[in-house]
Parts: structure tokens; C-alpha cells; sequence
């Protein structure tokens, strides 16, 4: 796909490990920022108290309750990238989602994991100790939007294991930078 360059603006990777809850976002983005040697973010972890309650009670979230919390996603995004680069796990699920976050962060390049309905139904009823309800699987999947043609980014099957998914993807990320 084409777009920015892996590090315009400076510095070093901004990318985004984006998909559906359970395709493995959090493990593909830590192994692949180990990989690269940047830090990375959940982006949960920036979602604001109000957005976590909801979705613990199985309420999806409205775009008003996403705007300021993608807003402090792309800012992360660019103070990390301009200090060496970052690996970002965020769901990032429309289009309109990851238009505001370039907007707000230059030169990002999106890892969008894809898996069946059933393998990622699986996923999200093992997990353990995490918000998001399984019951919000399909509301996610009838939600996404997956990149367009000019977007800058790429897609990777996650039915192989964690190291194969981070192999695979570093090897892509290697080819936008070059």
C-alpha cells in the first residue's frame, strides 16, 4: 500500500498493530517493538476511566467517547516516534479513526491482524482478565473497516503463532521503511 514514509517527521517507526479485540494486538505489538527495539503502548491503557466502565458493561463506545482518546493515542504516537519510535496496540477500526491519527502523527504504518470469526471468538472467550466482553466480538467486526488502497500499511493473518506474526511483520514494516 502506498502513503508516508515509515518516518516522516523524524525520528524512528510509528506503528500501529490495529484489528478486533483478540486477534493479538498487545502480544504482536511488544514482540514487534522488542523486534525493532522502541517502546510500545497499549492503547488501552489510555482509554479514559468512563470508556473502560463501558465497556466492561458490554456498552460499545460512540465516536464522541473515541475522539479524545484517539487524540491522545496520535500524541503518544508522535512523542515516541521523534524519540527513537513506537509500536502502538490500538483497535483503530474505521478509516475515520486512522485519518484522525495521522492527522495528529506523521508517517504511521498500520498492521492490521485478521482472523476468522471463529478463532477470534475462541481468543476472546480464553482471555482472562481483560474488559472487553466477548459479546462485543461481532459489534467490532460489523465496525471494521479494513485499509483502503492509499493507506500506508498491510495485513497479516494471525492463525500462525505470535513469533511468526512478528517475523512477518517486521519483515513488512522493514520493506515500507526502505
Amino acid at each position: 500500500m502506498t502513503g508516508d514514509s515509515p518516518l516522516a517527521g523524524g525520528g524512528g517507526p510509528r506503528i500501529v498493530v490495529m484489528g478486533v479485540s483478540a486477534a493479538g494486538k498487545s502480544s504482536v505489538a511488544s514482540g514487534l517493538a522488542a523486534r525493532l527495539g522502541t517502546r510500545w503502548v497499549d492503547a488501552d491503557d489510555l482509554h479514559p476511566a468512563a470508556n473502560i466502565e463501558k465497556m466492561a458493561e458490554g456498552i460499545p463506545l460512540e465516536d464522541e467517547d473515541r475522539w479524545p482518546w484517539l487524540d491522545d493515542v496520535a500524541a503518544r504516537i508522535e512523542a515516541e516516534g521523534r524519540a527513537g519510535g513506537i509500536v502502538v496496540a490500538c483497535s483503530a477500526l474505521r478509516r475515520v479513526y486512522r485519518d484522525r491519527m495521522r492527522a495528529r502523527a506523521a508517517g504511521l504504518v498500520f498492521v492490521h491482524l485478521v482472523g476468522t470469526r471463529e478463532l477470534l471468538a475462541r481468543r476472546a472467550v480464553l482471555r482472562e482478565g481483560h474488559f472487553m466482553p466477548a459479546s462485543l466480538l461481532d459489534t467490532q467486526l460489523n465496525t471494521l473497516e479494513p485499509l483502503d488502497s492509499d493507506e500506508t500499511g498491510f495485513a497479516l493473518d494471525v492463525s500462525g503463532t505470535v513469533q511468526e506474526i512478528v517475523d512477518e511483520a517486521a519483515e513488512r514494516v522493514a520493506q515500507h521503511a526502505s
